[in-house]
């Protein structure tokens, strides 16, 4: 673990709102953007996730076991808060041809990163947890089938449907 890490870990550890604060800005750029796209760009239920998972962050920090670095179980945190609040939310709905005939995003002369990111975030929810979580944040599909209650062979279809899906949007350019 790095020296920061370690600083920040004991002052948190100790009840240090200083070192809890400086955690939490350490680290909540990054996990909201995680939580976002995982939540389909919803910014109130990702902020909903973030403050939870944060919240869970310091009620269990005396648990970690250092075997990785701190942010790694941050995010391991936040991303199991934000498929928790994604499951709560109702939001995994099955692709419908009759509700989206054309493509969601009207696609511009070139591919921006926010365009992809609008076209991920209009994906049903089960493929876009399974395409951010292999894709984005680099899970194994082991993983995944872990985090969401899945078997490994559903991991793999719902990122195949994904890709397929966001090829589909891309053709439009």
């Amino acid at each position: 673990m790095l020296p920061e890490e370690q600083r920040l870990l004991a002052g948190c550890l100790a009840h240090d709102r200083q070192a809890q604060y400086q955690l939490y800005q350490r680290y909540k750029t990054a996990m909201f953007s995680a939580a976002l796209r995982l939540l389909g760009g919803d910014h109130d239920l990702a902020q909903d996730a973030l403050q939870d998972a944060f919240v869970e962050v310091f009620q269990h920090l005396a648990d970690f076991r250092q075997q990785s670095t701190l942010g790694a179980w941050v995010k391991t945190i936040v991303v199991r808060r934000a498929l928790r609040t994604l499951r709560h939310a109702q939001r995994t709905e099955a692709y419908d041809h009759d509700r989206h005939p054309e493509p969601l995003v009207a696609w511009r002369d070139n591919l921006t990163g926010e365009a992809l990111d609008r076209a991920i975030g209009e994906l049903p929810a089960g493929y876009r947890a399974v395409f951010c979580l292999v894709e984005v944040e680099g899970y194994a599909h082991r993983e995944v089938a872990a985090l969401l209650a899945i078997s490994e062979g559903t991991s793999k279809s719902q990122l195949h449907h994904a890709k397929r899906l966001l090829q589909q949007k891309l053709k439009h350019l």
